[in-house]
């Protein structure tokens, strides 16, 4: 394994800071494998306004979702390494890192069985209904109408429908899995910009035989508003989108519509382009039928959590023995 670059001087030297411990933690997970990677961790809450002056003087720094712009690592000389809390880096100017000599570290597979269940239980709720009819039971509908109850809500079976997963990696197989433990056909589609695949479906294809659509590719110039008002209008009426990705992935404005329209069966939602979102997000409009949004809260199981501080832990010891570990630059 090659050797990279590592820290000056002894390793318990080291200052490191998380950018923004509150997006990962509320108190409850076990830093200790963290504060034994490095000599001093200081924990903030978010707070982009403070990034310069706490990346300034330190060695590593942890992060979730705080952007780092080109200016700000020019303004941190003494940064070899960012370890993100997670697998996605577009908050990152990798182009940048890499040419200033900072390594950049990510964590994957970390949350996959807490992504898998989020997925599902968003495609659960859309096909059983399962907040509405606890909602009409408590309001005193079953009561007043026993009757209306079996139709109130379209309830619909999974086995023999077809899952098109868009994003065939860890994520994508995952919810894959349990499509095909429901008796569903599973559908894959090719890699936007690269060499089709035997076996699977251009985009086009994929979208207009699925029944529920489940988005697990990273952001890229690539992917960036994938699917919008014309990929939309390619599935099925009844069809469900799921994403649990990133949030511009999908043209927020466009899907709001083909929903209010009826052209589209449902929508389950973990992610949106601006998070948390501003005022204008188009799916924040409360007129938006069979939508379920959810707070980027798809990877938050408290073993995943754990599971990515130990994951960090780990890249940074390997860091600084000189070994390249889920390096992303």
């Amino acid at each position: 394994m090659a050797v990279d670059s590592t820290f000056d001087g002894a390793q318990s030297l080291v200052k490191a800071v998380f950018l923004d411990y509150d997006t990962v933690s509320t108190g409850d997970l076990d830093l200790s494998g963290l504060r034994a990677a490095v000599g001093e961790l200081t924990l903030y809450d978010s707070d982009d306004s403070q990034t310069a002056a706490r990346i300034r003087d330190v060695e590593v720094v942890l992060l979730n979702k705080v952007e780092l712009s080109r200016g700000l690592l020019q303004g941190a000389p003494k940064l070899k390494l960012i370890a993100v809390a997670g697998t996605g880096t577009n908050n990152i100017d990798i182009v940048a890192a890499r040419e200033l000599g900072i390594a950049v570290c990510n964590v994957r597979g970390y949350c996959t069985a807490s992504v898998v269940q989020h997925v599902w239980a968003l495609i659960l709720g859309l096909t059983q209904h399962v907040s509405g009819y606890s909602q009409m039971v408590r309001g005193g509908s079953w009561s007043q109408n026993e009757a209306l109850m079996v139709q109130a809500l379209p309830i619909r079976e999974l086995s023999g429908r077809t899952f098109g997963v868009v994003g065939w990696g860890e994520l994508g197989r995952g919810t894959a899995r349990i499509a095909e433990a429901f008796g569903m056909r599973v559908a894959i589609a090719n890699r936007r910009g690269a060499t089709a695949q035997a076996g699977r479906l251009e985009l086009e294809q994929l979208l207009a035989i699925s029944d529920i659509v489940s988005l697990h590719c990273p952001l890229s110039d690539l992917t960036r508003g994938l699917i919008g008002a014309r990929e939309l209008s390619l599935m099925k009426p009844d069809a469900l989108l799921i994403n649990t990705a990133r949030g511009a992935l999908v043209d927020g404005h466009a899907l709001g519509m083909a929903l209010k329209a009826g052209r589209l069966g449902g929508a389950g939602i973990d992610v949106l382009a601006q998070e948390p979102p501003l005022d204008d997000e188009p799916l924040l409009d409360p007129g938006i039928p069979n939508l379920i949004l959810t707070p980027h809260v798809a990877w938050a199981a408290h073993e995943a959590r754990q599971r990515c501080l130990d994951e960090m832990a780990a890249n940074i010891r390997q860091f600084a023995g000189g070994r390249r570990r889920s390096r992303v630059d």
